[in-house]
């Protein structure tokens, strides 16, 4: 009993005297502290003892598996000889749309710098909300979006979910959460459409939660791993990447207007069977290069 209140003062005492440096754990890991019956250490300030004191922690641990996860996933899936199932086709088919890849991740980064679990929750509900009734019933909803006015700008989606994610990052505090919110849908709702619209799809159920899961991954396993960290100096990384996305947005949409170039078809090779090719021209050879002679009265009727 008295080894518990002398835990709790000097809990007590270290809050008092440097609240700031406290604040670095969570009070669930400040209960199990207290629980534990271990006295709590002085978290540092900043640099890189904080950063190792971070990296300590069972929360940072567990987000650290669960990205490893993914990426060992996609690692023994390139380098194992088997057969693949629609499972695991499904998550690499996520991953190989990369302008949706690098729109997720944007998404990631704004879940990280949620100002509160709650909003950064949303994100990711929000996300999960709008793709799982569009791979459960594809095609009656994309029959109502083909004959709507959105039908006639559905290569627009993609480029407009990659710029949404990156100027979300440009927005500062309670906006950007809001604003990925919204983001989140759009580009939900891009990546529904492209799994849809898949041969394999939704026709295979396998395959489409393969493909959810992905999604699902790369929004929350990169977030995870930065919301320890979050503060004042992701600020500018954060908008570094979303310039990066909207740059790449305009570099996709301006693709996707730039004509098609006609290559002309590869004139015939000239032998000695040029006469039957062109009438009127007769070839010889000297020097061991070819001179061709042409019969002006061969066109001639």
């Amino acid at each position: 009993m008295a080894s518990r209140k002398n835990n709790e003062q000097q809990i007590a005492s270290v809050d008092n005297t440097d609240a700031q440096s406290a604040s670095a754990l969570s009070r669930a890991e400040r209960r199990r502290l207290l629980r534990e019956g271990v006295a709590q250490l002085e978290a540092p300030k900043a640099g890189w003892p904080r950063i190792r004191a971070i990296m300590q922690t069972s929360t940072f641990r567990f987000a650290a598996a669960f990205f490893a996860a993914g990426l060992l996933i996609v690692f023994f899936s390139q380098v194992l000889p088997h057969d693949y199932g629609f499972l695991e086709l499904g998550w690499l088919f996520t991953l190989s749309v990369y302008d949706l890849v690098l729109a997720m991740l944007g998404l990631s980064v704004a879940v990280a710098m949620a100002g509160t679990a709650r909003r950064a929750a949303m994100i990711v509900v929000v996300f999960a909300a709008v793709m799982l009734p569009m791979l459960l019933v594809f095609d009656p909803i994309f029959t109502v979006i083909r004959e709507s006015p959105l039908g006639q700008v559905l290569f627009l989606v993609a480029p407009a979910a990659v710029f949404c994610s990156g100027a979300v990052l440009w927005l500062p505090g309670k906006w950007r959460d809001h604003a990925a919110i919204l983001a989140s849908a759009i580009v939900s709702l891009s990546l529904a459409l492209f799994i849809g619209l898949d041969d394999l799809g939704v026709g295979i159920a396998d395959f489409a939660s393969g493909a959810f899961f992905c999604a699902l991954w790369l929004i929350i396993a990169p977030a995870l791993l930065l919301r320890p960290f979050r503060g004042a100096w992701l600020t500018i990384p954060a908008r570094i990447i979303g310039s990066w996305l909207i740059v790449i947005s305009m570099i996709v949409t301006a693709s996707l207007y730039v004509p098609d170039f006609q290559i002309a078809p590869q004139v015939p090779a000239m032998g000695d069977n040029a006469e039957q090719i062109l009438p009127g021209v007769g070839v010889q050879s000297q020097g061991g290069g070819t001179m061709i002679q042409v019969d002006p009265s061969a066109g001639e009727p």
